[in-house]
């Protein structure tokens, strides 16, 4: 990419840059800018919170820029200008600690952005505290969190980028977890609930490590769940899961691995639609809209939503895979009213 150095940047910030995106006080604060950046990387010395993030992209050249940042969350997508057209953008980022799933590591303390990009170019960027913002809270597994590395990745670490300013992705799933998991330890679904507030999106993707989970229990974990997201005041929405990629020989996913039916023969996603039907709540019903893809695909071309090519995984999605399968989320949260269409172009 362009290497910018803090002088550049800054020098590339006066005349009409500068005036389009001032660095103005929010609520008394100064907005923070390019001082904080170099080379491709932006490091902004805050305590947890939510922040807006607005940036100026393009310059003299043509340029192809794309924002990431915490934990390999996708925030801004490849975002083309024309030589002499800069453009605004903006986002809102949830920064906490750990950064990444909720048992991981804590992480680097503050903000880290990373600019990216098939020819990147970025112009100006301001950061400031967000007071008027919707969290959309995700309790998950490992096909929704934050992975730490390459080639892994969860569609909730995908979805920021489909958002506008205003709605920020506080993605709490983690490796490993269950429904009697998450509910048991502390660092989970304790440190979740409280943090909830009026009005919040806590949307609930677990089935895939529920391996030994009776049906009445894992019906009576996900009615917790519920119970608890509404007690602080938050919306629940329920999400089946994404099916593994496992065909039979026919062509289609019609089988337990693929559509999630443990060993003791719950089905997972007919006990999520149930709990859905039952206590009104919204209900995303990916395993539905991921099995179509992934049968519409066939064998060959649906290995890239997956990591068969790099680990012969066929339960965790790519980067490709969990911008698609992110898209997918997006999509059903627009149909139900939850969220406003805005950002719709990722790619």
């Amino acid at each position: 990419m362009r290497r910018f150095t803090v002088a550049a940047l800054t020098a590339a910030t006066l005349g009409t840059v500068l005036s389009a995106a001032p660095a103005q006080a929010h609520h008394g604060r100064p907005a923070l800018g390019p001082e904080n950046c170099a080379a491709n990387a932006c490091h902004f010395d805050v305590p947890a919170g939510t922040y807006d993030v607005t940036v100026r992209l393009g310059g003299d050249s043509a340029a192809s820029t794309r924002i990431t940042g915490e934990t390999r969350r996708a925030l801004l997508p490849e975002t083309a200008t024309a030589a002499g057209e800069p453009v605004s953008r903006s986002f809102t980022v949830n920064v906490r600690t750990p950064e990444g799933e909720p048992t991981g590591p804590d992480g680097t303390p503050g903000l880290d952005l990373v600019i990216g990009g098939s020819a990147p170019e970025l112009a100006d960027i301001r950061v400031t505290p967000a007071y008027r913002t919707r969290q959309i809270f995700l309790v998950g597994d490992s096909t929704v969190c934050d992975q730490p590395g390459d080639p892994y990745s969860g569609w909730g670490q995908q979805l920021p980028q489909y958002l506008r300013k205003g709605l920020s992705v506080a993605n709490h799933a983690d490796s490993g977890e269950s429904t009697v998991s998450y509910l048991a330890d502390s660092r989970l679904w304790a440190t979740v609930q409280p943090r909830i507030r009026r009005g919040d999106l806590v949307l609930i993707q677990l089935a895939h490590n529920d391996k030994q989970t009776d049906e009445a229990t894992y019906r009576a974990n996900l009615e917790t769940l519920v119970a608890g997201v509404r007690d602080r005041g938050g919306r629940p929405v329920l999400v089946t899961p994404i099916v593994r990629r496992w065909f039979n020989a026919d062509g289609t996913l019609n089988n337990n691995t693929a559509l999630l039916v443990n060993g003791l023969g719950v089905d997972h996603p007919a006990v999520v639609r149930s709990v859905a039907a039952a206590h009104d709540v919204p209900l995303i019903d990916l395993t539905v809209r991921t099995k179509a893809l992934v049968e519409s695909l066939g064998t060959e071309a649906s290995k890239a939503l997956y990591l068969y090519n790099e680990k012969r995984d066929n339960t965790h999605t790519s980067v490709h895979g969990a911008t698609v399968y992110a898209g997918l989320v997006r999509d059903e949260l627009v149909a139900l009213g939850l969220v406003p269409a805005g950002r719709t172009r990722v790619g």
